[in-house]
């Protein structure tokens, strides 16, 4: 009994050492759909990223409403920089209007913190602003 209790000790301290321990990921990615957005418009989310490593975000978008997401703001640019941004059209063709993607590419560049937000507007004058938000907080480990 003494020997089983002192073996479940030793692999949960094991796990605990492995788990602390784990290295932080060099590619981080965050998707969020149109259906994410439908039910909450306002997201905020988390994510570590490795330094030197990069970050895709990936967010539902259809220009043809109008609407396109607005450059995004980095809170901390020695943290993290922009490298692209491209929007993917949606994968089945022959369907008009469908939403697609916008895809932007980060590269985390020393350790810290920083915030990346991002509007879904309708950009001219007496458009719809910030019908979508989107904040990010990257840790860049």
């Amino acid at each position: 009994m003494k020997a089983k209790l002192v073996l479940i000790c030793a692999v949960g301290v094991l796990s605990l050492f492995l788990f602390a321990c784990a290295p932080v990921a060099k590619q981080a990615s965050v998707e969020v759909s149109c259906d994410d957005f439908s039910q909450q418009p306002h997201l905020s989310k988390q994510v570590e990223v490795a330094a030197g490593g990069t970050l895709t975000v990936t967010l539902c978008s259809n220009p043809t409403t109008g609407f396109e997401w607005e450059s995004a703001r980095i809170s901390d640019q020695s943290v993290l920089q922009q490298t692209d941004h491209r929007f993917e059209s949606p994968e089945a063709e022959n369907i008009v209007g469908a939403a697609g993607k916008d895809v932007w590419t980060f590269r985390a560049l020393k350790k810290g913190t920083s915030t990346v937000s991002m509007e879904y507007s309708r950009p001219w004058e007496g458009g719809e602003k910030g019908e979508w938000t989107f904040n990010l907080t990257v840790t860049v480990k």
